[in-house]
This record gives structure tokens, C-alpha cells and sequence, in this order.
């Protein structure tokens, strides 16, 4: 049992073939696929690629052979395209004799929608697949896998959701505090204004005062040189009037 991310269970069907060259390609693709599994540490996908090539050879000859089909879209998965060999498990399903063989499958197109990170389908297709075969303990620990992977997802969203709500509540008190900024400076620019217009009306009385006080000034100039014109006229009258005595 390999157990990486989730266990999987990809087991290539023993065939019974009819003619030479159905089985020379089965055959042929089979010891490639179990070649490139044996190697744990990495994914040989130009052996997967090969072994497919084989199984496709062989269902030329035998295109509706519901084994053979089984063991292409294994291949298919291990080159890492998941949501083809979903598709073709999918196919599979309802062709399969027995329930083992149909657990097989359910058990492989849950692996295959799991890595294609549909969650979800993959939890309905791993309760399919213990439907068929209630023991089967491989099925158990990636359904279980698949539902912590769930929980988690589910956790991070609602995490997500809370942020993004208080986020928004962040956003709506900005808001609200520049609203409250920008009254509270147009109050001040009201009052700046009412200032003003108090300082103006001041600068205005202050003018009007030394304008009064100016213009007093000047009415009192005019009182003494009106005061010494008549002096000097009373002079002169006296004088003019002593003249013509003479």
C-alpha cells in the first residue's frame, strides 16, 4: 500500500484475451505500467505514456473490452490528466460484472476527481465505492482524507468570509470617519468663515472710526484757521478804520 497524499489503488486487471495481437499489446502494456509503478520516487510518465499507447493498440481490436479500458484510463491517470480519466472511470462504472471490479472503479474515479480538486465528487464517488465493497480499507482512508480535506476547505472559506465581513465593517467605519472628518472640517470652515467675516466687519468699524476721528480732525483744523482769518480780518478793519481817520 503507497500512501502519499491519499492511497492509491490503481491495480491493473489480469485479462483473458482472444487472438495474438490483442494480447501481445495487453500484455506489453501491462509490464510497462508496472514497471513505471515500481519506482516510488518520482512519476515515469513516457513509461505511462507507452503503456497507454499499448492498451489503445489493443482496444482497437476490442474497443468495448470493459479490463482493458480500466487499465488505459489508469495510464491516463498517472500522466496527470485527472479529469479525462475521471471521465473514462465514469464510462466504466456500469460495465463492470462484479462488485469488486465496480468498487475498483468508483475507487479510482474518486482519486482522479480528488486530484483534480473536486472534493465533493470525489467523497460521493468513494461512498460508491464502499457501497460495493463495504472492507475495503484503502477506499475508508481516502474518503476519510477527502473529508478532513472538505472540513478544511470549508473552515478556510468561512475564515475568508469573516475577514472579508470585517473587512467591510473596517471599510464602513473608514467611512463613517471621513464622513465625520469632513463635517466636522466643514464646521471648521464654517467657522473660519463666521471668523472672517467677524474680523472683516471689525476691520470695517475700525476704518469707519478713523475716518470720524480723521474727518473731526479736519473740522477742528477748519474751526482755528476759520478763527484766525476772522483775527486777522479785525485787524485789518481797524487798521482801515484808523487810515480813513487820518
Amino acid at each position: 500500500m503507497k500512501r502519499l497524499i491519499f492511497i492509491i489503488c490503481f491495480t491493473a486487471f489480469s485479462v483473458l484475451v482472444f487472438g495474438q495481437n490483442e494480447r501481445k499489446h495487453v500484455r506489453s502494456g501491462n509490464k510497462i505500467y508496472m514497471e513505471a509503478v515500481k519506482d516510488t520516487t518520482k512519476i515515469d510518465t513516457v513509461k505511462f505514456a507507452n503503456a497507454e499507447t499499448e492498451y489503445r493498440k489493443a482496444l482497437d481490436k476490442k474497443p468495448h473490452d470493459a479490463k482493458w479500458n480500466f487499465n488505459l484510463a489508469n495510464a491516463i491517470f498517472k500522466q496527470g490528466r485527472f479529469d479525462e480519466a475521471a471521465g473514462k472511470f465514469g464510462e466504466l462504472a456500469d460495465k463492470m460484472e462484479t462488485p469488486v471490479e465496480k468498487a475498483r472503479v468508483y475507487h479510482n474515479m474518486g482519486n482522479s476527481q480528488l486530484m483534480n480538486s473536486k472534493v465533493d465528487e470525489s467523497i460521493e464517488s468513494y461512498k460508491k465505492a464502499l457501497r460495493q465493497n463495504p472492507t475495503d480499507l484503502e477506499t475508508k482512508y481516502n474518503l476519510a482524507y477527502a473529508q478532513l480535506l472538505k472540513k478544511k476547505q470549508e473552515e478556510q472559506q468561512k475564515n475568508q468570509d469573516q475577514n472579508k465581513d470585517q473587512n467591510q465593517d473596517k471599510d464602513k467605519q473608514d467611512q463613517n470617519k471621513d464622513q465625520q472628518n469632513k463635517d466636522q472640517q466643514n464646521q471648521q470652515n464654517k467657522q473660519d468663515q463666521k471668523q472672517q467675516q467677524q474680523q472683516q466687519q471689525q476691520q470695517n468699524k475700525i476704518s469707519k472710526e478713523s475716518a470720524e476721528q480723521l474727518l473731526q480732525v479736519l473740522q477742528n483744523d477748519e474751526r482755528k484757521i476759520q478763527d484766525k482769518v476772522k483775527k486777522e480780518q479785525a485787524v485789518l478793519a481797524r487798521k482801515t478804520r484808523t487810515e480813513k481817520e487820518w
